[in-house]
């Protein structure tokens, strides 16, 4: 907890807005994405999805091959109490739902389905996009597969990342959300292993950076690689690009 507290306080201390960057790419992103205030219509799609498993108390067995939650290491938990304290929030649900509509990307990949709140904030964002997902608990896998019995553009894979990850590594993906296995040598590991599957528009999104030391050490070792060239840190999302065009750049973002 004093790491979070900590952390958060020299992120609010080294953190700008819009008006602390010189980056036209990095400026119309913040401006146009980023704070972006339109409440456009699927917003309510999100709300609707959400409540929908904060509505369920159902139980299901958890199989949590990562480090487990911070507030509830049980083995079986509510649909609702999953949705409450592990589940991606309503904020940054609209904020994926505006990078998809922004960034446009034809193909995604999402590690860590969990509940699929983030899934739906990226189809709704980007309806014509292909979006592959992977759950290493089956039973959540399961259950999440059937709320998205209607979409065509969502293949869910389920079982240890590595496994998959293998048979993916000859794709070409235009945005990945990292957020299953929060540890530090997971996540250097799945960054190295999907680094091939990035073109020169990838987004590559890291959840909870700041999770532990060991994740803010990771983060901090995949700023350096030499083909990453501009990162922006918002505290709880670290974003990395590798756009050959930029130098390179690393910004803390407000959001």
């Amino acid at each position: 907890m004093w790491y979070s507290i900590w952390s958060y306080f020299k992120f609010l201390m080294a953190s700008t807005n819009q008006h602390g960057v010189h980056s036209p790419f990095v400026y119309d992103l913040v401006t146009k994405c980023f704070y972006d205030k339109t409440k456009y219509a699927d917003y309510s799609k999100l709300i609707a999805y959400r409540n929908h498993l904060l509505k369920n108390d159902s139980l299901i067995f958890i199989t949590d091959l990562g480090p487990g939650s911070k507030t509830n290491n049980s083995q079986e938990r509510q649909i609702s109490e999953i949705t409450r304290t592990s589940g991606t929030s309503l904020k940054r649900s609209k904020l994926l739902f505006r990078l998809a509509q922004y960034l446009k990307p034809d193909n995604i990949l999402e590690l860590g389905t969990s509940l699929g709140i983030a899934t739906n904030a990226l189809t709704l964002g980007q309806p014509k996009s292909q979006i592959t997902t992977i759950e290493g608990c089956a039973n959540i896998s399961d259950f999440t597969k059937k709320q998205f019995q209607d979409s065509e553009n969502v293949t869910f894979l389920v079982g240890d990342f590595i496994t998959h990850l293998n048979q993916l590594k000859s794709n070409t993906f235009d945005l990945i959300f990292f957020d299953g296995n929060h540890t530090k040598e997971a996540t250097l590991h799945y960054f190295n292993e999907l680094l091939p599957t990035a073109n020169n528009n990838s987004v590559f999104i890291f959840d909870d950076i700041y999770w532990s030391k060991g994740m803010t050490e990771a983060w901090e070792t995949i700023k350096q690689h030499p083909e990453v060239t501009v990162t922006i840190d918002t505290y709880f999302w670290g974003f990395v690009f590798f756009r050959k065009e930029q130098a390179k750049e690393h910004f803390k973002i407000r959001v």
